[in-house]
């Protein structure tokens, strides 16, 4: 692809319109508050996702949460390196394993509410700036939870706090809460091609 002066010149025209709409925008957005934002979707990335902005959140000194609602069997990166920061990051995991692995319904059921009890103790916390509520939209997406509760104690928390629902399947009602919505696709899957899960990508 060749420079000229004529497309250097449209590029820097075009860079300056954009950047006139996006300073306007800005300045028509002075506001802050507390964010709910929910990941989900069948591709990967929603907890990856959710553990930057955990990562990002301790860079700017926040305390934060973490409550992992069907993860729990077998250990993971991310609990093993923000363990090393107790100081900063409650870490709960509360999971029974996955439910195709459980198959007791009201096994899950008793660990998903245990998990709930102490995601309210985050909830109702304002030194906490983030929470991560992680597989949370799988725990309702299978009724383990009841959703208008679930929904009240995220609305009644404090003014600041930001909180990251994870997990596939993610009910209209959880949607329609949040500010921010980002669906995971799949194009293409390790998974798909016969390899198992991975340390450091999947684990």
């Amino acid at each position: 692809m060749t420079d000229s002066p004529d497309r250097d010149e449209r590029h820097l025209a075009r860079m300056l319109r954009k950047k006139a709409v996006i300073d306007e925008r800005i300045a028509n957005s002075p506001n802050e508050c507390g964010l709910l934002l929910v990941l989900t979707g069948n591709g990967k990335g929603k907890s990856s996702s959710a553990f930057g902005m955990l990562a990002r959140s301790m860079g700017h000194g926040m305390q934060c949460g973490v409550v992992q609602f069907i993860k729990g069997r077998n250990s993971t990166g991310e609990e093993m390196f923000f363990r090393r920061f107790p100081e900063q990051v409650r870490f709960h995991v509360m999971g029974e394993g996955f439910t195709w692995e459980t198959q007791d319904r009201q096994r899950d059921i008793a660990a998903a509410e245990a998990a709930w009890e102490v995601s309210r103790e985050l909830l109702r916390d304002p030194s906490i700036g983030l929470v991560v509520l992680d597989e949370l939209n799988i725990a309702l997406k299978h009724g383990y939870l009841d959703l208008d509760q679930v929904l009240s104690d995220l609305q009644a928390r404090p003014p600041m706090q930001h909180v990251v629902v994870t997990g596939r399947g993610a009910k209209p009602e959880m949607i329609e809460l949040a500010d921010t919505v980002t669906e995971m696709g799949v194009i293409k899957h390790a998974f798909q091609a016969g390899i198992k899960a991975q340390k450091g990508v999947e684990l």
